[in-house]
């Protein structure tokens, strides 16, 4: 009962938040109603467990999949859903007609959100559906309010498949908060974070900065929409105007939210680049000695609850400081030695891969880091607050409620030898450097040159440090863990102590 409410409160902060109606479709109250339904999903579809117990508390057998599927019944929801992404608008909705369960299958909301995308790119208005967003799009001769309420109620039909991402944009992240293991600080000087967090490589989350940042007062979706709303921000593979990004994010219920992660907001918005400033204990970046030609470096960051990032390390191995304005984020954090559960890489890690979603991933990984040898860090990271993200280091980011962050990946002193490392053994895996000039090759060279120029006798200094002291380096968990941890099993946990 308390999540019902909690989840009504929330469609009604947002909507009230904009003080206006985004989506007045009878579909998008009919999707909010059906949320609260915890168990139920709109078109009756049941989780494949359902089916051995319906089984033996009623004494039959009945899959509807069998009966409804013909040929399609010998394939795997997984490949059917396969190669209707291959199927164009009429062809879904046509085979939506022929039985209740491909209507099931044909209005699988990934399926639409892909048509919708390759058709408009970022240039809709939300619905409150994927399915209904491209169909009142479209400009067709759809009969579009034929689609406003499900026109199915399918029974005894079971299907992971198509009922999880219903089951995941229901749960609220709070359920998987474990105790917060990051370090929290304030009035940290400038000597105590270079020797305790950047010399050592460890995270940790300051909470006095961003407060003192015009951003902090001024900034609210309410308001970036009316200063900017006309400007197109990328949201993952689409460009779309803010205020049609904030409609959409005000009223998704979608399982994995679009998240708006845009590089150009300084350039686009007059203004904007005045209202932060970078904290002093990021303000030494060597990549700044490449001027215009340096890599992508800053982003505004913008997002609902469950919209985030999947365990990754950032470019070139940079290190990142990440501020958030408005909401929060839930962080969980690996060192650079230790991969994820469920993350897996080439040996180079040229290639990553993770084949879930931040909720799946919490659903199948995260009981199983609570209980591991070797614990994650945690820690959340809230309005007003900024977390500093070491060289390196795998990361996954979800926020738990609608949030607005800026994040700069930046070049320090203590991880310009990693940096050239990347640039020097991995040129391939070099992202984010925008000039015809140069090359993936020739990047570490023209970085090396500059910097003799910039800073003279600086990379000598960095090969006699590296030298002393490569053949005796501990592993990252070596360096942070109690000497009595080996004795009693090793549980991954900073003290707040100085």
């Amino acid at each position: 009962m308390h999540q019902q409410i909690a989840i009504k409160r929330k469609l009604s902060d947002r909507k009230n938040e904009f003080n206006g109606d985004f989506s007045s479709s009878e579909h998008v109250n009919f999707l909010k109603k059906s949320k609260l339904n915890l168990i139920r999903h709109p078109l009756g579809i049941m989780p494949l467990g359902n089916y051995y117990i319906d089984s033996t508390e009623k004494g039959f057998r009945k899959n509807r999949r069998e009966t409804s599927l013909g040929a399609f019944a010998h394939l795997t929801d997984e490949i059917i859903l396969e190669i209707f992404g291959h199927l164009n608008v009429k062809e879904l909705l046509t085979l939506g007609f022929t039985s209740q369960v491909l209507y099931c299958f044909s209005s699988f909301e990934e399926l639409w959100k892909q048509l919708t995308i390759r058709m408009f790119n970022g240039d809709w208005w939300w619905y409150g559906t994927w399915k209904l967003t491209y169909l009142k799009r479209s400009d067709s001769k759809y009969d579009v309010y034929s689609f406003i309420k499900p026109a199915v109620n399918v029974t005894h039909f079971y299907s992971d498949v198509l009922f999880q991402p219903f089951l995941y944009s229901l749960t609220e992240v709070d359920r998987f908060l474990g105790t917060e293991t990051i370090n929290r600080r304030s009035n940290l000087s400038m000597e105590e974070f270079n020797s305790n967090y950047a010399a050592k490589n460890r995270p940790v989350i300051i909470t006095d900065v961003v407060t003192q940042w015009p951003a902090f007062q001024k900034w609210s979706m309410k308001y970036l929409v009316e200063k900017y709303g006309n400007i197109q921000f990328r949201a993952e593979a689409i460009d779309i105007k803010l205020k049609n990004y904030a409609q959409y994010s005000a009223n998704t219920l979608d399982e994995s939210p679009l998240y708006l992660f845009d590089k150009k907001f300084g350039e686009k918005c007059d203004g904007i680049l005045e209202d932060f400033f970078v904290p002093e204990y990021f303000s030494q970046d060597f990549f700044n000695i490449l001027g215009h030609d340096r890599p992508d470096f800053r982003w505004i960051i913008i997002g609902p609850a469950r919209s985030g990032s999947t365990f990754h390390k950032d470019p070139n191995s940079t290190s990142a400081w990440n501020a958030v304005i408005k909401g929060s984020k839930k962080w969980i954090m690996y060192p650079p030695d230790t991969l994820p559960p469920g993350v897996f890489t080439s040996a180079d890690e040229a290639e990553v891969t993770s084949p879930v979603s931040l909720m799946e991933w919490h659903f199948n990984y995260y009981k199983e880091t609570q209980k591991s040898n070797m614990r994650p860090l945690e820690g959340i990271c809230r309005a007003g607050e900024m977390i500093f993200v070491p060289n390196g280091w795998w990361h996954m980011v979800i926020n738990l409620e609608d949030s607005i962050a800026i994040t700069q990946n930046f070049v320090g002193l203590h991880n310009l030898s990693n940096v050239l490392k990347f640039l020097r053994e991995k040129p391939e895996q070099i992202s984010g450097f925008s000039s015809g000039s140069w090359s993936c090759k020739t990047i570490h060279e023209i970085f090396c040159k500059k910097l003799q120029k910039v800073y003279p006798g600086l990379l000598e200094k960095l090969e006699l440090c590296n030298d002393s002291y490569k053949d005796n380096k501990p592993s990252i968990w070596e360096q942070i863990k109690k000497p009595n941890d080996a004795e009693k099993g090793f549980t991954f946990n900073f003290s707040n102590s100085e």
